[in-house]
């Protein structure tokens, strides 16, 4: 049964027979066999079938839900009880908005040296990505803003306050600047994050309330494009405090602090609205609680 319900899971998140086989590393023919064996068990149709997947039926949503959390559990029951043999070990799947990403093995770094035990695998989504990947299984954990969008039943811990700085190359004029506003932006050759990251809209916001047209020519779901068409010369972009300290040490690049706007962002651990969590994401939540007593003393 749990092993028909993990495919299932797999068709659902894939909306693909044959996605969702290669991801069980199984066969199509033996995924297909196995959801028709559910259905069979359960006395219910849990997918629509014509040529290709078309979608789940009601029932299959349903089934979906209680799928999740048998499967959840079972995975939980099994890292408890390897733990309590073995001590912490296991495999943890982080999800990351691209900016917090310059920051996490503040996280990572320490909770590996606590327990050498578990491997950690680092993934760049978006917070939408992040939330949906955590509810389909995909992902253990993520790290992402807490205080801007809805997040939806999840656990959260706080990790940091965003704060803004815009990246430039030391030799345009905004650089002899100690601090900027955001309507001080206005004519700027901005390039940003692409829309469908949290940060971009947050950014958004700041320049639409300063009066500022919002025209990027260049836009990527990754920082490291954003600094590398910075060195250029030829743009400059927004960034948070983490990513300048990476990127600004550069003797040619400096971030300029941005003042005024609608005040800083939080973001943090999210874990799933599940108890108990397994050891190990018991343990993460650990680390991010020490990490921000770290971050706010230093502060």
């Amino acid at each position: 049964m749990l092993d028909r319900l993990e495919m299932f899971m797999a068709l659902a998140a894939e909306r693909h027979f044959g996605r969702a086989a290669e991801k069980c590393g199984i066969s199509q023919p033996s995924l297909s066999a196995g959801i028709k064996q559910l259905e069979g068990e359960l006395g219910v149709q849990l997918v629509w079938r014509g040529s290709r997947f078309e979608g789940l039926t009601p029932e299959g949503a349903r089934v979906l839900d209680w799928a999740r959390r048998i499967v959840g559990d079972a995975r939980t029951l099994r890292q408890e009880m390897r733990s309590a043999r073995h001590g912490l070990s296991g495999n943890l799947r982080l999800g990351v908005v691209p900016t917090a990403l310059p920051m996490v093995a503040d996280l990572t770094g320490p909770f590996i040296a606590r327990h050498p035990g578990v491997q950690i695998e680092i993934l760049s989504r978006s917070s939408v990505e992040i939330l949906q990947q955590i509810d389909d299984l995909r992902l253990d954990a993520g790290i992402s803003y807490l205080d801007n969008e809805p997040l939806g039943r999840v656990v959260t811990e706080p990790l940091y306050t965003e704060r803004y700085l815009l990246l430039t190359v030391k030799g345009r004029p905004c650089a002899r600047q100690s601090a900027l506003s955001w309507a001080d932006l206005a004519g700027m050759p901005l390039c940003l994050l692409t829309e469908d990251m949290q940060n971009r809209r947050i950014i958004n916001h700041e320049l639409v309330q300063a009066g500022v047209p919002i025209t990027p020519r260049i836009e990527s779901n990754s920082m490291i494009a954003l600094v590398a068409h910075v060195l250029t010369g030829d743009w400059v972009s927004i960034v948070n405090a983490d990513t300048a300290a990476l990127f600004a040490a550069r003797p040619e690049l400096c971030a300029i602090p941005l003042t005024g706007g609608q005040g800083a962002k939080e973001v943090g651990l999210i874990a799933p609205w599940r108890e108990p969590h397994t050891p190990v994401l018991t343990a993460l939540l650990a680390q991010a609680r020490r990490l921000f007593k770290t971050r706010e003393g230093a502060a």
